[in-house]
């Protein structure tokens, strides 16, 4: 496995020669869409759990941004759609899909106060303790392409209001302002042991999430499939019903398991779940 280095995993760093104009590129225009049918259930990553929004209403967050980019290029979002690195979008763990949001630069020298409308059509990031990822478009606007990562507020925008002005960076001396917690109205919660003493047959497997949208899932094994190189062709998504685990495996020994387990951990901060074996 390639340990995380730099700013951005394995080869997916900034272009040389970039085939768009980046600069031309115009925010998102939000307007007014029905909500994905499958993309805003409830679902779990890394022993985590996440309930999205159900509806739009107020949303403000500050945190680190990231980015991705070429190494994603045209596989499939949460959404089903096809991600577009050069299409002004993102990825968010727990907004609506789709929504839009304004993103604004802060902490960033002469980038300080720049901001972007986006359209969230991506589930994202679980890494790191990052708030939102970016596509590379955005995150070139943003000027963060180069470090990776960047301080940002997160603001919604709703459809037929006016965007939300660019915020600035809070005094040095006082209090980063509380996100609003977007309350979620969401379908009946999927079980709460789904990453938890469960038993497969035929190997040793280790649980990365479990969805009740298998795109979400889809997406998910896309994006770690690119950043784990060759232990990627391990991963698979195995649903029973409505439950969609991605799951990397399998291995014959359990202690083989555990060490990938810990080189996981140790190398991409990414914990996982060892399935337990029925013989």
């Amino acid at each position: 496995m390639t340990k995380r280095g730099g700013g951005f995993y394995l080869d997916d760093g900034p272009l040389e020669n970039d085939a768009v104009d980046l600069a031309a590129l115009a925010d998102a225009v939000p307007r007014d869409e029905p909500l994905h049918r499958f993309a805003n259930r409830p679902y779990v990553v890394f022993g985590r759990d996440y309930v999205p929004a159900t509806r739009h209403q107020s949303f403000r967050q500050q945190g680190v941004a990231s980015w991705y980019g070429r190494r994603y290029h045209g596989q499939k979002t949460s959404s089903g759609e096809p991600y577009d690195m050069f299409a002004m979008t993102a990825a968010h763990p727990t907004l609506p899909i789709p929504s839009y949001v304004r993103v604004t630069r802060l902490n960033g020298g002469p980038e300080t106060g720049k901001s972007v409308v986006l359209r969230v059509n991506d589930r994202g990031p679980f890494l790191h303790h990052r708030v939102i990822d970016l596509s590379y478009a955005a995150a070139w606007k943003l000027g963060i392409v180069e470090s990776g990562s960047g301080t940002v507020i997160v603001e919604s925008v709703l459809a037929g209001a006016s965007a939300p002005p660019a915020a600035s960076a809070p005094p040095a001396s006082s209090t980063p302002p509380a996100p609003l917690q977007v309350a979620a109205v969401a379908p009946p919660p999927e079980p709460a042991n789904v990453l938890r003493d469960i038993v497969e047959k035929g190997g040793h497997y280790l649980q990365l999430g479990a969805f009740g949208n298998r795109d979400n899932a889809e997406a998910l094994r896309a994006r770690l499939a690119s950043t784990l190189g060759d232990l990627g062709d391990r991963l698979q998504v195995r649903s029973a019903g409505n439950l969609h685990r991605l799951q990397l495996g399998p291995w014959a020994d359990i202690s083989e398991a555990r060490r990938i387990a810990e080189q996981l951990k140790t190398a991409f901060d990414l914990p996982s779940v060892l399935v337990k074996v029925e013989f």
